[in-house]
């Protein structure tokens, strides 16, 4: 019995320290440099407009106005929900998906008033993997640049300028591709009346 108990004391006390030190003063000391580090990121990126907070730089919303901007589809719940991420988990030749991406590409093509000829940029008929991202394509937004113009009764010069205010360059220079955020833009748009 000595001898089990010589050889327990080590193990419980490993154990006993090692959750002292990694779950109580590694996450509060973490916490700590990123609220004094990165206090906007650390606690959502989040939005505020006329004193409240209307979103959040790194969750999309739903835009259907023909004045605004659109966000590329979502398959997170109901749309852009955060607690049901995730994207369509449908494959590429799943009929379902190509079905509903040939109607998005009707959609699309009719609501901005585009041609056969014009190619639909991928993400104005996909979701995102989260389902939650708020940037689209910078070629998605030039394409619906002319509609949220005209329905603005703004110059579409006014409406691009604006547009890249609010486009993300890569990320550490060098990653993805530049993005324009629909959330920040559509909420310039409505700051010009």
């Amino acid at each position: 019995m000595r001898v089990f108990l010589r050889q327990m004391r080590p193990a419980l006390l490993a154990v006993v320290v090692f959750t002292v030190l990694l779950g109580i003063v590694y996450p509060l000391v973490v916490t700590g440099i990123s609220q004094v580090a990165f206090n906007n990121a650390a606690n959502g990126s989040l939005i505020t407009h006329d004193g409240k907070v209307v979103g959040s730089t790194l969750i999309g919303q739903t835009f259907t106005a023909p004045k605004y901007f659109h966000s590329r589809p979502s398959a997170a719940g109901a749309g852009y929900d955060g607690s049901a991420s995730s994207g369509s988990n449908l494959g590429p030749l799943n009929p379902d998906f190509l079905a509903s991406v040939a109607d998005r590409v009707k959609a699309y093509r009719t609501e901005n008033e585009l041609g056969n000829d014009v190619a639909v940029p991928v993400d104005a008929v996909t979701a995102s993997a989260s389902g939650l991202d708020p940037h689209i394509s910078v070629e998605n937004a030039r394409l619906q640049a002319p509609r949220v113009a005209r329905e603005r009764g703004l110059d579409v010069a006014v409406v691009l300028g604006l547009m890249s205010k609010h486009t993300d360059g890569r990320a550490l220079g060098v990653l993805g591709e530049p993005g324009v955020n629909v959330v920040t833009l559509n909420l310039a748009l409505d700051d010009l009346g």
